[in-house]
């Protein structure tokens, strides 16, 4: 393997997304592609399941209800799981928020604009986590 190779993904990708419509779509798409996929539906449960579990890569939808959105996600797996830092992917379906726009420009991690299609997901979950 050279070392530009990203690993394959040895554990599965964490989905934090509130919408069951997106959620259930993306876990779909990637289960179809043969990846392995546990699902949060806030970003409270979130951080529960990254405290405890083992992620190839976190996908996590930026602006959901409660006391943790997907910004704190982020700053909090900045902060406790630096191992996963490099491999979060978040999506929006409101990118001209101030507050999405801030986190965007502060950070390389990659964002996918609902509605999103299934390659684009897909072309980006290989180049940040891996094929499965």
């Amino acid at each position: 393997m050279n070392a530009t190779a990203i690993p394959r993904p040895a554990a599965a990708i964490l989905v934090i997304e509130d919408e069951p419509s997106v959620s259930a779509f993306v876990t779909a798409a990637l289960q179809r592609r043969g990846y392995a996929v546990v699902e949060a539906s806030s970003g409270a449960a979130g951080i529960d399941k990254l405290r405890s579990g083992a992620f190839a890569g976190v996908i996590s939808d930026i602006r959901m209800p409660g006391d943790i959105n997907g910004a704190d996600v982020h700053a909090w797996i900045s902060k406790n799981r630096p191992d996963l830092a490099a491999r979060i992917i978040l999506i929006s379906g409101d990118t001209a928020n101030s507050e999405t726009q801030s986190l965007l420009a502060s950070s390389p991690t990659p964002c996918l604009e609902k509605p999103f299609r299934v390659q684009q997901l897909i072309s980006t979950v290989e180049k940040t986590f891996g094929k499965p």
